[in-house]
């Protein structure tokens, strides 16, 4: 079933289904996946590991990228950005290595799900020790959220 259909209360009393298909759906949405007993919900902590996984890439592809305009470039002081570029990506890296290295030990997974173009927003389907659920991000806030981090790792650098 699509997921547009779900929670919107217009499937679940919808007089197209017949009556024990809607009792079918119903115990499906109301029992968990595993049948171990309740899933745990994912910590904060993981929550931002899940979001510095997302950004963390979307980082690095910034950086590179305007570290390839600055090589193409007539400044006099190109082979500075270059450098100072290059230290940066490589703090991000290891940073995104630390991330997916914390990721794993914590049995968690991401997906990319869709892109939506037309709203503006990047989906992500996460798993967490059998917990999963979706994590949106408009791509205004994740812009936002860039430009403070990249921010915050040039003036870490200059320290």
């Amino acid at each position: 079933m699509s997921k547009k259909l779900e929670g919107n209360g217009r499937w679940e009393s919808s007089r197209m289904m017949l009556p024990e298909h809607r009792e079918q759906y119903l115990e499906r949405r109301e029992t968990p996946k595993t049948t171990s007993g309740p899933v745990p919900v994912p910590s904060k902590e993981e929550l931002e590991l899940i979001r510095d996984y997302v950004l963390l890439p979307m980082m690095l592809t910034i950086v590179d990228k305007n570290c390839k305009d600055i090589e193409l470039s007539f400044y006099s002081m190109r082979q500075l950005y270059m450098k100072a570029s290059r230290v940066l990506m490589g703090h991000i890296h290891n940073d995104l290595s630390a991330v997916r290295k914390a990721l794993k030990e914590r049995n968690i997974r991401v997906f990319l799900e869709e892109s939506d173009s037309e709203h503006g927003a990047i989906h992500y389907k996460f798993i967490c020790r059998g917990y999963e659920d979706r994590f949106s991000m408009i791509r205004d806030a994740a812009r936002a959220e860039i430009s403070v981090r990249i921010a915050k790792y040039i003036s870490l650098m200059f320290k």
